[in-house]
């Protein structure tokens, strides 16, 4: 049985604003094993990055509160640590590669100082050990000439090669644990598409975990042992990569599916799209959050929050369509308002 790495269990995390505390994500669950790459998909404004946020324990600088939940790290939760104690953790045991390089980087810095930083932080190196290791970091990740590279500036580089360069800034400690928040954002298709190869090559060489963060299911088909689906701070539904895309079960799910261009369509026609949009996150409907924007919404769509049921084997969606049907059984983590499961 394969160890888990990072357990999520029931973590809700939010921003405190003048109308009170807001949930950006309410009572999600989601493991990730050693060596594995799960992703979590959804449109913006459905809690991806908040998810991220809290994992680091970076909300708490971002304005946010972990309100309540565990997020357990090789059996250590996360939550009830330090600041002090986080720093010794972030860069080092986990990593995070943040959505756009441009911002992600000190201007007034190079590259090789900025890579050097987390490894001298971390690791008891000296400055020139750093500034080599930091220069191999840069040919690793496919830099040409990493020795000139690393003495230029984040603006003498091309968008694709700054997004190498915070996955070398994530990597120079070898962390167990990445967290990519989009990391092929505003890149073009032939870049984008070297970048993920890159991150697969770096997963088997280094052994580590990926939770990726996309809105592109491309890219969780092409990246992703199993996924998770979030929609308005919940997931509502996760599994195995082969049967979310063979097998999808929840109504939103198959709309982000629809969604992608000559996806079990005619090349020319007419492109999907989900009708209305997220709600905001302090006026969430009753009942189903997805149910104004579902096709098949019932009168318990409208008023009772699903539970979650098991739809295959390891595979779990939060859907009333699945209440009655005698093959399936809800899951024992189920349940947000206390109903047992059955």
């Amino acid at each position: 049985m394969a160890e888990k790495l990072l357990e999520i269990r029931k973590l809700s995390a939010g921003f405190i604003t003048e109308k009170g505390l807001v949930k950006a994500t309410d009572q999600i669950s989601l493991a990730l094993d050693k060596g594995q790459t799960v992703c979590l998909v959804g449109e913006s404004g459905s809690g991806k990055s908040v998810t991220s946020l809290a994992i680091m324990r970076l909300i708490d600088y971002a304005g946010g509160v972990i309100i309540e939940g565990n997020i357990n790290f090789h059996g250590e939760d996360l939550t009830e640590k330090k600041q002090e104690e986080m720093r010794k953790i972030r860069g080092d045991r986990i990593a995070m590669i943040f959505q756009d390089p441009m911002s992600s980087l000190n201007p007034v810095f190079t590259i090789g100082n900025q890579i050097a930083e987390s490894i001298l932080l971390h690791q008891n190196k000296s400055k020139e050990e750093a500034w080599n290791m930091a220069v191999e970091m840069l040919r690793l990740v496919g830099i040409p000439a990493p020795e000139i590279r690393a003495k230029q500036y984040p603006h003498e580089l091309s968008g694709g090669m700054c997004q190498r360069v915070v996955i070398a800034i994530a990597l120079a400690c070898n962390p167990e644990l990445l967290i990519a928040d989009e990391p092929t954002t505003a890149l073009d298709v032939t870049v984008q598409a070297q970048i993920l190869d890159l991150l697969r090559k770096l997963q088997a060489e280094l052994g580590m975990s990926i939770l990726m963060i996309t809105h592109d299911m491309g890219v969780a088909a092409e990246m992703a042992d199993r996924v998770a689906v979030m929609y308005a701070g919940a997931i509502v539904e996760e599994g195995t990569v082969q049967e979310i895309f063979d097998h999808p079960s929840h109504p939103y799910t198959v709309g982000l599916l629809q969604s992608i261009p000559g996806f079990e369509g005619e090349r020319g026609g007419e492109l999907y799209t989900i009708q209305g949009t997220i709600p905001p996150l302090g006026q969430l409907p009753g009942g189903c959050r997805f149910h104004p924007r579902c096709p098949h919404a019932t009168d318990i769509c409208r008023q009772k929050e699903p539970h979650e049921f098991l739809v295959g084997e390891d595979h779990r969606a939060s859907c009333w369509l699945y209440e009655d049907k005698p093959v399936y059984k809800e899951t024992a983590s189920s349940s947000r308002d206390g109903v047992k499961s059955v």
